[in-house]
């Protein structure tokens, strides 16, 4: 006897530090959400911050316009919903809220701004979907364009949750302006990843030692690919995995390249290849203080989390 619900077809609109990616699924309450079709522009809303922290005139017009060819592409496929919602670099702009209304006023787009802490629980909430309960004690990672994200539990929510300003994005554009980039930035740059990372690993490790470690997100796809895990055209039912010790040593290889020769890497985009050696400074510094050796690449991240989130309210309802 076949589900007297019917699929209905969500769109989550995701406006992020790096690009506004519309991912369009069938779904309904109890299923696996079925991926239909994938909309993305690459915006770099965190680079498109002036000096004293406000995304510019140019900034909202651009970030108007990719969100009305992400509504056109939503009403082509036939999406009932969209769930928009928005990151670290409109959440920390100093002129968020005109940024907001704008958007509302021009699009009729509600803009959802997610705090640090409710990305962490979201992306948290799909690894666990995706690996499941006997995955155990997981601990998960996620470097986004904005901010690093860390969670740990051993149930739906996690029991600790930490969002940290070291996306790969922000940290390119604020602390490595050179092609390559000059040693000693480098240097700067690890420093200061590995403080920040310091002060939050004591709030994670008083928990004991998780059963499984997973990353998401772009970088750590692509810092697992360079490193030899199979391609996405493979598939997402594939196991991938990203040990420290390769990742220590691509990461001096990564600071000796230009951006140019990132980008002829295998799996990497030109569009991240800039900020490749911040997320992989990131990468290092998370597996070497948290103590991990390997960590395995989770397909879902956050937004499957707000699409999950999403059915499981039209369940409760």
């Amino acid at each position: 006897m076949g589900s007297s619900v019917p699929y209905m077809r969500l769109g989550v609109l995701d406006v992020g530090s790096n690009t506004v990616h519309l991912l369009v699924v069938d779904a309904h309450p109890g299923a696996c959400p079925l991926p239909a079709h994938s909309h993305k522009a690459e915006l770099r809303l965190a680079q498109l911050l002036d000096d004293d922290g406000a995304i510019g005139p140019h900034g909202v017009d651009r970030l108007i316009s990719v969100i009305k060819e992400a509504l056109q592409a939503a009403e082509d496929k036939g999406v009932e919903e969209v769930l928009p919602f928005a990151t670290s670099a409109v959440r920390e702009a100093r002129n968020a809220d005109d940024v907001l209304a704008r958007v509302r006023a021009e699009t009729g787009v509600e803009l959802q701004v997610l705090t640090g802490a409710e990305e962490a629980r979201l992306t948290f909430l799909a690894a666990r979907r995706w690996f499941g309960w006997s995955s155990g004690k997981l601990l998960v990672l996620d470097i986004g364009g904005g901010s690093l994200e860390v969670a740990y539990g051993i149930d739906e929510e996690p029991d600790a949750a930490a969002s940290l300003p070291l996306g790969a994005g922000r940290l390119t554009a604020g602390w490595l302006p050179g092609d390559p980039p000059d040693p000693e930035d480098v240097r700067t740059l690890r420093r200061h990843v590995r403080t920040e990372i310091a002060r939050t690993v004591g709030e994670f490790s008083r928990l004991g030692t998780p059963d499984h470690v997973v990353a998401t997100s772009k970088t750590f796809k692509q810092l697992a690919r360079i490193a030899g895990a199979a391609r996405s055209a493979e598939g997402p039912y594939v196991q991938r995995e990203l040990k420290r010790e390769s990742l220590e040593g691509w990461v001096p290889r990564l600071a000796a390249m230009t951006e140019r020769e990132r980008s002829e890497l295998p799996g990497v985009s030109e569009g991240r290849a800039g900020q490749l050696l911040a997320g992989a400074l990131v990468a290092e510094a998370a597996l070497d203080l948290f103590g991990v050796e390997r960590v395995e690449i989770c397909p879902w991240a956050l937004r499957e989390g707000v699409i999950l989130r999403r059915l499981d309210h039209m369940e409760s309802a």
